[in-house]
């Protein structure tokens, strides 16, 4: 199967999508810019869904859903906000056969039509905080698409409150930002930045931004998460006030948060390999894959102990057993290779002379010949450790290609070069953070919590005045 897969040191963009179609992730679809999510893609987002759910819920939030179609002038309430999607919204003119009174915005986010309703929600502050997640998809009209990095029509989750104070709020913001940070690091094994968006950078309609940035393979960041402190905007938008605990009349303050299938392209860029996918076993939807050795004549006998196997490991792991005959061996270690399953199980007559299976790990090839008796617990001690050392393995990378750098020849000639992640001074403002963009295609991707200590007496990389900010600039996805 590895012979379908081009060399990421060939083309990392080919590479990338020979994995998502061969690995059977998704595929094009007939509509340009959107993709078909196959079972084998839609399940690690399942898993990726199932364990935010219980973080989301753990912290209080419920679950609902708001309609797909946004009338038009709710999004002209907010002049940045419609400012910043207008561009990317399809709208629907006709319905029914004839021409609807007022257009409809397939939503590219849910925002206003949320605010619509906690209108009529809240009245008190009795009503607060109000804690609302839904799962769903948007489009957002994209001209450069890219399977689950960038498609015209997205799965994500989108979570919208609403809170009594500028202080709760902002407490929320933050909270949802740290719940991202952990999933990606303790499930998805991706080390993460965490901090706040330049202006340039921000969310549409938000006061702050802040977002999780990872390192890709190819040293390019990839945005895998936000959450925006939203201020009273939406709330003056849509004029969503409440009774204070004091009996005064107050706007209500509002945080939005999401992530969205691109997570599965980041898992991909992140941790795969020439051979294909690599998953950490959390959120893989087979942890292991059983592949019995046998001949015609010792078939039977193979598959029975496969089996058996098979039987004890069900309660625990998520398993198969691929008693397929019509491929060789090696063809089906090829392609559970491929399917990034974390561990592959073989046995064959030798192994069951000697009581004993081999557990091959998929992130390193290493094969560990264990007495069968004991394959179930060292299955589960080689599943952390794999999960380990994927996260170990993504950090020391983006370790290693991160540099400090205080003069702008070097910043031109870091980017001209391998590029990465870029930790230099930044005075703030807006035209050196364009002149960067233009001359280097690098943005900043997160000013780092107490980058402002870190700057105190440090020049701007771009214009030699005094830095604010220590920002982190690369190219991004």
């Amino acid at each position: 199967m590895a012979e379908r897969i081009t060399p990421r040191s060939e083309s990392y963009s080919d590479w990338y999508v020979d994995i998502v179609l061969n690995a059977q992730l998704a595929d094009y679809s007939p509509v340009k810019g959107t993709m078909v999510i196959r079972p084998r893609g839609y399940a690690v987002w399942e898993r990726m869904q199932s364990a935010l759910d219980a973080m989301f819920k753990e912290t209080g939030h419920q679950n609902a859903y708001f309609p797909l179609l946004i009338p038009e002038s709710f999004l002209k309430k907010e002049a940045e906000h419609v400012e910043g999607f207008a561009p990317e919204c399809a709208v629907v003119t006709h319905g029914g056969g004839e021409e609807l009174e007022e257009p409809l915005v397939i939503r590219p986010t849910s925002e206003t039509i949320i605010w619509s309703m906690y209108k009529k929600w809240i009245q008190s502050y009795r009503d607060l905080p109000l804690l609302i997640n839904q799962w769903c998809n948007v489009l957002r009209w994209e001209k450069r698409t890219r399977l689950f990095l960038r498609t015209t029509e997205f799965l994500w989750q989108e979570g919208h409150t609403a809170h009594a104070s500028a202080e709760e709020a902002r407490e929320e913001t933050l909270r949802m930002l740290e719940v991202y940070r952990r999933f990606a690091e303790e499930y998805m094994a991706l080390p993460v930045l965490t901090g706040v968006k330049s202006e340039a950078e921000k969310f549409a309609g938000a006061v702050n931004t802040y977002a999780i940035e990872a390192m890709m393979q190819d040293r390019k960041a990839l945005q895998a998460g936000t959450s925006h402190f939203l201020g009273q905007n939406f709330a003056k938008a849509f004029d969503v006030t409440f009774q204070t605990a004091e009996g005064g009349l107050d706007h209500v303050w509002a945080t939005s948060w999401g992530v969205s299938t691109r997570l599965v392209g980041a898992l991909i860029m992140a941790h795969s390999d020439d051979k294909g996918l690599v998953l950490p076993p959390k959120l893989a939807p087979v942890e292991v894959a059983i592949v019995p050795i046998f001949k015609n004549q010792t078939k039977t006998e193979v598959l029975a102990y496969a089996d058996k196997l098979n039987q004890t490991l069900k309660g625990s792991y998520r398993v198969v057993l691929d008693a397929d005959d019509n491929n060789s061996p090696g063809w089906k270690f090829s392609q559970w290779e491929l399917y990034g399953v974390p561990i592959r199980v073989e046995c064959g007559p030798k192994d069951m002379q000697n009581n004993q299976v081999v557990l091959v790990r998929r992130d390193s090839g290493e094969k560990l010949p264990v007495a069968i008796s004991e394959a179930p617990q060292r299955i589960g001690v080689l599943l952390q450790q794999i999960q380990q050392s994927l996260y170990d393995r993504a950090l020391e990378f983006r370790e290693a290609n991160t540099r400090d750098i205080d003069n702008y020849d070097d910043l031109l000639a870091f980017f001209e070069n391998d590029g990465g992640f870029a930790r230099a001074a930044w005075s703030g403002s807006v035209e050196s953070e364009a002149r960067i963009k233009a001359e280097t295609k690098a943005t900043i991707r997160v000013l780092p919590f107490g980058n402002e200590q870190e700057a105190a007496g440090k020049r701007c990389v771009v214009t030699g005045e005094p830095a604010r900010h220590m920002a982190i600039f690369a190219r991004s996805y």
